[in-house]
This record gives structure tokens, sequence and C-alpha cells, in this order.
């Protein structure tokens, strides 16, 4: 069966995406859309433009990766085609020595990675779309400090202490939480 027609215990056949299908989409789809979700998928090796099912959203990414490595490589690459002698007389047809050396091209390094492999390690082949990757997939964040928040909150909230207010909780959460951002010398005074 189908993604479009499934059945469910009953017997019956629905049409249709699933609720979660939905769900995910409705829940997700600014950030799908979005510049940054788009290049942070395109840039990670095992995604890369797989995910997208339309043509045309493939083209579109595509322009959008030619043109972010565009910003990202430094002008120095750009830059990098040797200069030919200006008089005629050293500016020969069968002289292959002095050809302009290939200059850096966004397009051509897009079109590589994306029919290079899957693995993280190919980014070191791709220094441009390396740090591209280092700016939109950024590592996800530790749960420790939440974690320490929600700790020193029982402290805070004891049975004793049952009828405070939700303003009041925050600011002695926030007064005993904060003293580690505190300057050394505020503390002595």
């Amino acid at each position: 069966m189908t993604a479009a027609a499934t059945s469910n215990s009953t017997g019956r056949t629905s049409v249709g995406p699933s609720p979660a299908k939905q769900a995910i989409k409705i829940r997700f789809d600014a950030v799908l859309d979005s510049q940054e979700g788009l290049l942070a998928a395109a840039t990670c090796p095992k995604f890369k433009l797989r995910w997208l099912k339309d043509e045309r959203r493939r083209e579109h990414l595509k322009v959008l990766l030619t043109t972010e490595c565009c910003k990202t490589a430094p002008a120095t690459d750009n830059a990098n085609v040797s200069q030919l002698a200006a008089s005629p007389a050293e500016i020969d047809f069968f002289d292959f020595e002095n050809q302009p050396t290939e200059s850096f091209s966004a397009e051509n390094e897009v079109t590589d990675y994306l029919r290079s492999g899957y693995e993280l390690e190919i980014l070191n082949q791709f220094p441009n779309l390396k740090k591209m990757y280092m700016k939109y997939n950024a590592p996800t964040p530790s749960s420790a400090p939440v974690e320490r928040l929600f700790s020193l909150g029982g402290l805070v909230l004891s049975p004793k202490r049952n009828r405070l207010c939700d303003r009041r909780f925050e600011k002695l959460l926030l007064m005993r939480y904060n003293h580690c951002f505190t300057l050394k010398e505020n503390q002595k005074t």
C-alpha cells in the first residue's frame, strides 16, 4: 500500500497522508521552508537533496547552495587566475606553461559535493561546504543546565514554601541560580 491509501485496523481505506505526517508538516513547515533549514539539511552529507521529492525545490536549493558557497569562499580563491605576460612576443599560441590556472567555481564544488558519498568525512574535500555545514548544523545543546535549574527549583519550592506565587518563585530561583554568574568582586562586598 502507498502512503496515499492505507487501511486501518477496521479494514477501511483512508486516503491522504497519515495524521502523524500532517502534524509534522504543520509543526515543521516553517523550519523546512526557511533558508537556514534548507541549507542545514543540504550541507549534511547524509541528507543532501535526497529528502526533496519536488524537482523545482531541488533546483532552488542547488542555486541557494551555490550562492551561499560563493559568499563563504574567500575573495583570494575567486581571483586565483595567473596573469599572462602582456608583451606580444611572449604570448605564443603553443605556450602551455602560461595558461591560466583553473579558478574556484562554487557551482563545480556544489555539483561535485552532491555527486559524492554520504559519509561526514566527505566534507573535508569541500572546504566551503564544510564551513557552511559548521555554520548551519550547530550541535544540540546539553540538557545539563536545564536539569540543574530544575534541581534548584526543587530546593526553592520546598514543602514549607508551598504557597509561593509564580513571580516570587521565579525571582527566588533566578537569585539562587544567578550567583554562579556574578563577578568575584561583587561577591566579596
